[in-house]
């Protein structure tokens, strides 16, 4: 069996590095190096499964992916530090939401989970307030880059290739084969699987997928902490409306502390910076009834994280909530992630992953957060379907 997968983030190279057991598999990448994208942007945390509906895909794979993930790391000599999270509730409003968060992460399974009361908050993160908190112990940070490169190596170790520099410009199913061009490179699989990450509408697309879900992507922004104000991750309370975990601080595995990230509407789907606008994005994106839809529904909560965009003492009052020291001398911009997030026809934030066959060609259609924990589960999954 020959199989063909596009993108060299972690979930093409997980995929790719499965498929390596019983297939010959190529790896078609666009740009000249792995992980260039969400894979390489992220906040670096391996999620334990606090957040995700029990028996969704997000719950699942991300309990499953977290204990392959740690054994791929020990095997292959990379950094993988448990340093804890607390999620915390500001207030008693909170703390009801809190209630569900712990219910969920019970039912997942997450190891070690205590809930604690502000005394014992202070007491594991003295500058960090709240009326109560979840202490998840087992959750980690890694380096993913290395891990995308890692997963690479194997994939080349184990026969397959990774084409670097190689766009895809069509896509052609016929039966139950499928052809992949590249330029006037020609290449036929039996098999297909799309991992394009912020791409991935545009890639189903081209291989007669449909249109939906559409991506539309969010710039999260980030700054790096000028001092040691936490021991551990911390975050708050997520909005139950929405399928980000809202700004949290962050110690990475260099030893640098960032403090994000944001979600502001991208004017490009690869634009990391402010400025970067791309027309054709633009258009694709503004022109989905999705987008329009999802506009109308949430301008207000997307004026307020524009704000704290562009004012930095904003971006720091929103953290001051539960780190009560923090100013914004305290905060120095960082690089910016953009995340892939499928939207539907009715303005819907498309929340599990999900994943679409059609034909020959599978497409992973919305692999959000806690995707890159879950990479290798994904892979086994996405695999044995296949």
């Amino acid at each position: 069996m020959r199989v063909g997968v596009v993108g060299a983030g972690l979930i093409g190279l997980a995929v790719a590095r499965e498929l390596t057991r019983t297939a010959e598999v190529v790896v078609f990448e666009k740009e000249t190096a792995v992980a260039r994208h969400q894979s390489g942007h992220n906040s670096g945390v391996v999620h334990a499964g606090v957040y995700y509906p029990p028996g969704s895909l997000k719950a699942t794979l991300c309990r499953r992916g977290a204990g392959l993930l740690k054994d791929f790391c020990a095997e292959h000599g990379l950094a993988y530090r448990e340093i804890g999270k607390v999620v915390v509730a500001r207030d008693e409003r909170e703390a009801a939401r809190l209630d569900e968060l712990e219910s969920r992460a019970r039912a997942n399974g997450v190891p070690g989970l205590r809930r604690l009361d502000a005394a014992a908050l202070k007491e594991l993160e003295p500058n960090v307030r709240g009326v109560a908190a979840l202490h998840s112990p087992t959750t980690a940070i890694v380096d993913y880059p290395a891990v995308a490169r890692a997963l690479a190596d194997d994939v080349g170790r184990r026969g397959g290739k990774v084409l670097l520099g190689s766009r895809v410009t069509a896509i052609e199913p016929a039966g139950e084969r499928v052809t992949v061009h590249c330029g006037e490179d020609r290449h036929g699989f039996d098999a297909l699987v799309l991992c394009a990450g912020l791409q991935s509408d545009t890639l189903a697309a081209l291989a007669g997928a449909g249109p939906e879900p559409r991506i539309v992507a969010f710039r999260g922004e980030y700054h790096r902490l000028r001092r040691d104000l936490v021991t551990g991750l911390v975050y708050p309370v997520p909005d139950p409306a929405y399928p980000f975990l809202g700004v949290h601080v962050t110690p990475r595995i260099d030893g640098t502390v960032d403090v994000g990230p944001n979600a502001v509407f991208a004017l490009a789907r690869e634009g990391y910076r402010r400025r970067d606008v791309d027309v054709r994005d633009l258009w694709r994106t503004l022109t989905w009834p999705g987008t329009r839809r999802l506009a109308r529904a949430h301008w207000r909560t997307g004026l307020r994280e524009l704000h704290g965009s562009l004012s930095k003492r904003a971006f720091a009052a929103a953290v001051r909530e539960y780190l009560p020291e923090l100013t914004a001398a305290d905060l120095v911009p960082a690089p910016a992630g953009v995340r892939a997030q499928a939207v539907d026809r009715d303005g819907g934030l498309v929340d599990d992953f999900r994943i679409h066959t059609t034909g020959p060609v599978t497409a992973v259609r919305n692999a959000p957060s806690p995707a890159a924990t879950s990479c290798l589960a994904i892979a086994e999954h996405l695999v044995r379907d296949l």
